[in-house]
């Protein structure tokens, strides 16, 4: 199977993106998941399924990782069918999730070990993005490794990024989503003193929307979830920003920074935790600005 891809990991994110791949890239697509639904509904549109992850990865040329958090990387990596003990010389495991950088680096040497590479290359943008094959793709790689690797990406991602070496993807994401975080919670704070101010939070953002205050966030966590009050569970939960704004604020300690602004959103995402929040779309944090809306 020269050539072929491998896919691991077919939840929100990574059912379109890896239909994306199957119907864009003219390869052949081995995809695994623990859940049977996902892979059905490729398999039904011609991907092959994978048994394991030792399955995936063995006959692909390149394999794709689609995973919530570093302890799912971790359980597909390790173990005596994970990556490590799969992959062969030549082989290309490209990370969509995001991780701790320092994970990132030893992966990615363990690998090389083995002749094999690892690329963290993490998505941004939502869901309706992945299904229209334009993600947002920050990639840790040397140019030649980028270059080896931007085609496929491409077929999910408009935007494509060569961010540096190895982690460096994870480091920009990882601040992609602390900026994201904090101008969330400035949001659902304004939001909530115009409408207790007598103006109309969506006449707000709107208004804002055509100065200096817009924002992707504005556009979409703004209008599209605090202004309607909907924080759906099969969204980017509170749980999963709680971890990223970590590995966020991990990176300000080793680097001497005193994040002020990140550790007071780490705060608001654990009283949400704390409330019973944990599962919803982080935005979410909206109810405990203004808990009169609380549902």
């Amino acid at each position: 199977m020269s050539g072929a891809i491998g896919f691991i990991g077919l939840g929100v994110m990574g059912e379109p993106i890896c239909r994306n791949l199957l119907r864009k890239s003219g390869r052949t697509i081995v995809a695994f998941d623990l859940s049977q639904e996902p892979l059905g509904r490729l398999a039904a549109e011609g991907a092959k399924t994978a048994s394991s992850v030792a399955e995936a990865v063995s006959g692909s040329e390149t394999v794709f990782l689609c995973l919530p958090s570093a302890r799912h990387v971790m359980m597909v990596f390790e173990g005596e069918t994970g990556i490590l003990n799969s992959v062969g010389r030549g082989q290309t495991v490209i990370d969509l999730g995001t991780s701790e950088v320092g994970l990132t680096r030893a992966l990615a040497q363990r690998l090389a070990e083995r002749g094999a590479l690892w690329i963290d290359a993490p998505i941004a943008r939502t869901r309706q993005a992945a299904q229209d094959g334009t993600l947002s793709v920050m990639v840790g790689a040397s140019p030649e490794q980028f270059a080896k690797v931007e085609p496929l990406i491409r077929h999910f991602a408009t935007e494509v990024t060569l961010c540096g070496g190895t982690g460096a993807g994870q480091v920009t994401k990882i601040l992609n989503n602390m900026v994201l975080f904090e101008t969330v919670n400035a949001l659902a704070e304004a939001t909530a003193i115009a409408r207790h101010s007598g103006v109309d939070p969506k006449l707000l953002l709107e208004t804002l929307a055509k100065g200096s205050a817009d924002s992707f966030a504005l556009r979409n966590h703004g209008m599209k979830a605090i202004v309607p009050d909907e924080f759906p569970l099969r969204a980017f939960s509170t749980e999963y920003a709680l971890k990223d704004l970590t590995y966020a604020l991990e990176l300000a300690g080793e680097a001497g920074i005193n994040a002020r602004g990140a550790a007071l959103v780490r705060t608001i995402f654990e009283e949400a935790i704390g409330k019973g929040m944990g599962d919803a779309y982080f935005p979410v944090i909206a109810r405990l600005v203004d808990p009169s809306r609380s549902s």
